[in-house]
């Protein structure tokens, strides 16, 4: 999370936080050796599914980055994958930015703060989240060093500095260009770039990048993160043009969600077990984009059923609440069962006994009431934020019950709690888990292995001359790369972080 910083390479950057591109450019291929190929090299989400980054060198030097995301539950390991990108920031001349989930966007403001003063190219939805997520993210960083700096100046130890601040943050959205779905986009010459929808979060995007060299175009398809087929708020993922190369994501390439029973009914039966008949608490993590606006719709439409019970519902979260206003203001995301709600319901996030928590010292007041409630907190892998003292106080609470509801890595807090770990560690202190440990995987945000070889199903598989698994643990990805072969796609790689690849 933290690093020594370096000097930030400004000698080139105008005083309004804009660099000269031409300048840049030209001293860029001064240092940087013609290459007689095009490469793509793998700096995050290889082979582990958080800190997604991508790099594609074009032969002319130019280079062009894809997603810019913070490493997150990697435990001892997460602030020294974060400190080094495997890239000189200041030599990148564009980001596109595939959604606004931090594992995908969050060093950004590194990057910045790191000497990038290239274009960033995203939907406009996924701008609006950026705006309130990196700022939120950089609070985050500089709260916790200094939280932890007070220790160390203790103990006589040098000091540690954010990964980057609220500055930074709010410098780099300078550089945000706003691309809308289907729209062909000219980066630079040569190259073009096309959002299509995945149907992942709001403003997510399947980036497709044509790129024409020595009068040859080179075709090359990243998924992002693609969603499902039947998502409880957003429309299926859309098709794509035939692309030469494809980096798809893996994140549940090996399993299938469980659609048998409907997200809605199987939360209202945790509600009730749980806050009814045990009179306990239910925790939810939940990231503030996605996963809490589906839990707020699944409730809606209980209490507009009348099936709700008379609990308090609480959401926890200042992050979250600024996230929900986002997505209402982007509607033409929703697919058509949500819209045909809209007609009916001007506000399908809202419902009789819902509050919304941002003062420090009333989220602190939640520990001390010992009436049912349901309480929704970020992050989703519970491994910062308020989560983790909700969780905290009542683990120990055979009567209350732990809801996961979206992918969690391992050594995440959410990921030992589903693994069955016992004691579990919370800042550093072991707690027994006495609470009920439940999952909900089919309110998940990914796509399961039948949704990704549904999304592949566009392609000629004769025409793909290569695939790329990232954004996933490495079994899962054999088991991927196994079934595609098996369905008849051809060369199906496995990167590792910071390898490297001649197209």
């Amino acid at each position: 999370m933290w690093e020594q910083k370096k000097d930030k390479a400004d000698s080139l950057v105008p005083s309004d936080g804009y660099r000269d591109l031409g300048k840049r450019q030209n001293l860029n291929k001064l240092n940087y050796k013609q290459l007689s190929y095009m490469k793509l090299s793998f700096h995050g989400a290889a082979q582990t599914v958080t800190g997604s980054k991508h790099l594609l060198t074009l032969n002319n030097g130019t280079q062009i980055l894809l997603d810019c995301g913070m490493f997150q539950g990697h435990g001892a390991e997460t602030a020294s994958l974060n400190e080094d990108f495997g890239f000189e920031a200041s030599a990148i001349d564009f980001l596109v930015l595939s959604h606004a989930h931090i594992d995908h966007s969050g060093l950004i403001p590194k990057l910045f703060a790191d000497g990038f003063r290239g274009d960033i190219l995203c939907t406009p939805a996924t701008y609006d989240l950026c705006r309130i997520m990196l700022e939120d993210s950089a609070k985050i960083q500089e709260s916790d060093v200094q939280y932890a700096n007070k220790k160390r100046a203790k103990q006589g130890k040098s000091l540690f500095e954010p990964l980057y601040t609220k500055q930074d943050a709010i410098d780099a959205l300078k550089l945000f260009k706003k691309v809308k779905y289907g729209t062909d986009y000219q980066i630079t010459t040569g190259v073009k770039v096309q959002f299509k929808d995945p149907g992942h979060i709001i403003g997510s995007a399947s980036v497709h990048l044509d790129v024409i060299e020595n009068e040859k175009i080179t075709k090359i398809s990243f998924s992002g993160d693609v969603g499902r087929y039947k998502d409880l708020l957003l429309k299926a993922p859309e098709t794509f043009r035939q692309a030469d190369y494809i980096l798809i994501e893996s994140t549940y390439g090996d399993s299938f969600h469980d659609d048998a029973v409907p997200a809605e009914d199987k939360l209202l039966e945790i509600i009730i077990d749980t806050c009814v008949n045990r009179r306990g608490k239910l925790i939810i993590p939940a990231f503030s984009v996605g996963r809490t606006q589906e839990i707020l719709y699944a409730l809606n439409s209980l209490e507009i059923k009348g099936k709700l019970p008379a609990i308090k519902y609480i959401v926890d979260s200042p992050l979250s609440q600024k996230a929900t206003l986002v997505v209402k203001a982007h509607p033409n995301n929703f697919n058509q069962k949500v819209q045909e709600v809209l007609k009916v319901d001007e506000d399908p996030f809202d419902f009789k006994g819902l509050r919304f928590v941002e003062d420090t010292e009333e989220s602190k007041a939640i520990n001390t009431d010992s009436s049912p409630m349901l309480i929704i907190s970020a992050s989703g892998m519970a491994e910062a934020g308020r989560i983790k003292h909700h969780i905290r106080n009542n683990v120990e609470d055979a009567n209350s019950t732990i809801l996961l509801v979206g992918y969690a890595e391992p050594s995440s807090l959410a990921g030992r709690l589903k693994s069955g770990v016992n004691p579990v560690s919370i800042f550093g202190d072991d707690y027994q888990v006495n609470a009920r440990i439940a999952s909900l995987q089919s309110m998940s945000a990914h796509g399961d292995q039948d949704d990704l070889l549904n999304f592949l199903s566009c392609q000629d598989k004769a025409q793909i001359k290569k695939i790329f698994l990232v954004h996933g643990d490495p079994d899962t990805q054999s088991i991927f790369r196994d079934k595609l072969m098996e369905k008849g796609y051809k060369n199906v790689e496995i990167p590792f972080r910071h390898q490297s690849f001649e197209l």
